[in-house]
């Protein structure tokens, strides 16, 4: 019995430490040391701080700086995948999703920083954030809201 639980455990410790820090990738903001399309690492797994980066380069958001936090998607159709391979897929649609963090950096300057996430992440990121802050994610479209809020 005792060795379930620790097997329990260890498989529970195993899923927060992948679903704590998940790809991302930047999209746009302030900060000049990223470049738009780059993919890094957004990690969620310090009770104080948040962070987004790749090889040397990191920043650190702690939750209590955190100003906004904004959730919008970018709907289009697949008319390339139609064009290409069937028409089956102009019936799916393509969806991104983004969050954007404005912030108040280590110098008191007002940031942001918009990051594309993988829909798998939405949902927890989303709701991670909410707790930590303790500010509600505006959802910025109709599209968006279905998927956050249903």
């Amino acid at each position: 019995m005792q060795s379930l639980k620790w097997m329990v455990l260890l498989i529970v410790s195993l899923v927060t430490a992948d679903a704590a820090e998940t790809k991302a990738k930047f999209v746009g903001g302030t900060l000049a040391n990223f470049k738009s399309g780059q993919d890094g690492v957004l990690g969620m797994n310090r009770a104080e701080v948040m962070s987004f980066g790749f090889r040397q380069e990191l920043v650190e958001i702690p939750y209590a700086q955190v100003r906004s936090l904004e959730y919008g998607q970018k709907v289009d159709r697949r008319y390339l995948e139609a064009l290409l391979i069937s028409p089956m897929f102009l019936l799916a649609k393509k969806r991104d999703h983004y969050l954007t963090i404005h912030f108040r950096d280590s110098k008191g300057s007002d940031q942001a920083i918009v990051l594309q996430l993988p829909k798998s992440i939405v949902r927890p990121t989303l709701a991670s954030l909410e707790a930590r802050t303790g500010l509600k994610v505006v959802v910025q479209d109709d599209e968006a809201r279905k998927t956050y809020r249903s």
